[in-house]
């Protein structure tokens, strides 16, 4: 089950669902937190293996320095990146806890490692990151009792379309490619387990600290 803000413009995403016939679209905005009601009780009674948690919001980087801090894009920022992580694990527990796998697995970032070495990057999206890090923290107890494995997984610096945004198109294509740092994420979630699932996990499988 693939989600998107507006699956008539997400082509890539169409695309792969025309070759694979398990995959399923649909609409969810982040943002939206009776939408994310709505789809968890469509489901509701499906068991879903996996909950991935991949929507993330870089926002403007001008809006993230001194002398021109934007507070309403922090708190969409905060909203996307931590908020939304939230609701979709309240909404969709009972279905994870019906699956054989059980993981709650959400990205996160070394951005938001307050004990590597710093760098002045966009106050917003690393603080998000922390944040992030601490319910994912709060949730593993939550959920232990049943059986669920709440995680988080973090990518190298990737070429994507935020990693652009961030350090410039010429800079993100000397990155990792998405299709190498899938096949260690996805490698990394299969070895998780409640015991091993405390910090986040870099895609190499080592563990990061906080």
């Amino acid at each position: 089950i693939a989600t998107a803000r507006d699956v008539s413009t997400a082509k890539e995403l169409r695309d792969l669902a025309s070759r694979n016939p398990r995959i399923t679209l649909e609409k969810l905005d982040l943002l939206d937190r009776a939408g994310i009601k709505t789809l968890a009780a469509k489901y509701r009674g499906r068991p879903i293996d996996v909950l991935l948690n991949n929507g993330g919001l870089l926002a403007d980087m001008k809006a993230q320095q001194l002398g021109s801090l934007d507070y309403k894009q922090f708190e969409e920022v905060m909203a996307v990146n931590v908020y939304a992580p939230l609701a979709m694990a309240e909404a969709f527990q009972e279905s994870v806890a019906a699956s054989h796998q059980k993981k709650i697995v959400s990205m996160t970032s070394r951005s938001g490692v307050i004990s590597l070495p710093g760098w002045r990057g966009p106050y917003f999206y690393r603080a998000s990151k922390i944040g992030l890090n601490m319910i994912t923290r709060v949730l593993a107890d939550d959920l232990r009792d049943k059986g669920i494995v709440v995680a988080t997984i973090s990518p190298p610096p990737t070429e994507t379309d935020m990693l652009r945004t961030l350090i410039g198109p010429e800079n993100a294509a000397r990155q990792a490619k998405p299709a190498d740092v899938i096949a260690g994420l996805m490698k990394v979630i299969a070895g998780l387990t409640q015991s091993n699932s405390v910090e986040p996990t870099y895609v190499d499988g080592t563990k990061l600290p906080w």
